[in-house]
């Protein structure tokens, strides 16, 4: 047909026609729609890695704090948006499952995964993972500075010598805030835990948004004391920013990165394809390159600059209870504390 056309338009119609040729493999990809809580340094090299092995598949990232995230899937209960759910705390998940949120699947390689990282349905509703582990980032240089001993406990916080000194996350926004608010209540009961957060709270600059700004702010210089976790920590002084990073002698609260599939996704076949990946060795390594802890067992080596025993400082955390008193327990804290919390920009 397009040798009939007259020279100037048969060149204009090839010319199309390659085009269209060209652009069809790349409408042909399936968009995957994934809401996550992942550090956003690290949100790249996941889809390159996972685009590399499934090329007709295209990560969509909508990335925010944990405890923006689950208010968002929350709040979308009667008309999901998200295919997958990949790197939420295992306690939002927990409580997004009570709601009916998720459809199981058991992905291929799953017995490779530690079983204690893995929900106990048959089949799974949600699978670990990579455990984050609370830890204190401390400025070395501004500590020196403002004649500030080097804590060793989450107690030693209490001590009027921190008071402005110290920046913490929201647990209403932050998964980090909350794995910390649960993992007092876990160790010393109700009682001293929230007495405790009331001395502690007397010492606090300001409670952040983000689980990973308070160590940030430490590395800065802003704050003395951030209470964040171990991997932010790591990444910090590693490019040479003068903190320590703490393991609290108490014990650290945890809490592992999961992945689930939403019930009723229309990209059902590629959700299950991220989540076979997930599961897999190689996707095991690379939460390995920055994580202490991860699903597959004998994976990867410690990272640099981890706490040595951080791991050995691990609570026995009880997922079920941190995901049934969760709301609970943050209106709790809301109510005594919220006015310290920085503005959303």
């Amino acid at each position: 047909m397009l040798n009939n056309l007259p020279g100037r338009l048969f060149v204009g119609a090839c010319l199309v026609a390659a085009a269209m040729a060209f652009q069809a493999p790349a409408e042909a990809r399936t968009p995957l729609l994934v809401y996550t809580a992942v550090e956003a340094d690290e949100l790249a090299g996941f889809k390159a890695a996972f685009e590399a092995e499934h090329p007709d598949i295209e990560i969509n990232w909508v990335r925010d704090s944990t405890g923006v995230v689950t208010s968002k899937l929350l709040a979308e209960k009667n008309n999901p948006q998200a295919d997958i759910v990949w790197g939420l705390a295992a306690t939002s998940l927990m409580l997004l499952d009570n709601e009916g949120y998720f459809q199981g699947y058991r992905p291929v390689g799953l017995e490779n995964l530690d079983p204690r990282y893995v929900d106990d349905s048959d089949p799974p509703m949600w699978v670990g993972q990579r455990a984050w582990i609370a830890a204190i980032c401390f400025n070395t240089v501004e500590a020196e500075r403002h004649g500030i001993p080097m804590p060793t406990s989450w107690k030693d916080l209490t001590d009027p010598v921190y008071r402005g000194h110290i920046v913490m996350p929201n647990p209403n926004s932050s998964g980090t805030g909350f794995l910390d608010v649960s993992s007092w209540i876990q160790m010393w009961g109700e009682e001293e835990a929230w007495q405790f957060m009331d001395a502690l709270h007397e010492n606090i600059m300001q409670y952040t948004h983000s689980g990973s700004a308070p160590c940030r702010q430490a590395a800065s210089g802003e704050a003395v004391v951030g209470i964040s976790f171990a991997y932010r920590g790591a990444r910090l002084k590693e490019q040479g920013a003068p903190i320590e990073i703490i393991a609290p002698s108490e014990g650290a609260g945890w809490d592992l990165e999961a992945f689930a599939i939403v019930k009723g996704t229309k990209n059902l076949e590629a959700a299950q394809k991220l989540a076979d990946w997930s599961v897999s060795r190689k996707a095991n390594e690379i939460y390995a390159e920055n994580y202490a802890v991860v699903a597959m067992p004998g994976v990867g080596e410690r990272p640099r600059h981890f706490p040595a025993d951080i791991d050995e400082k691990m609570i026995d955390n009880d997922f079920s209870w941190a995901a049934q008193n969760r709301m609970r327990i943050l209106d709790e804290w809301r109510d005594r504390y919220d006015a310290k919390t920085e503005t959303r920009s």
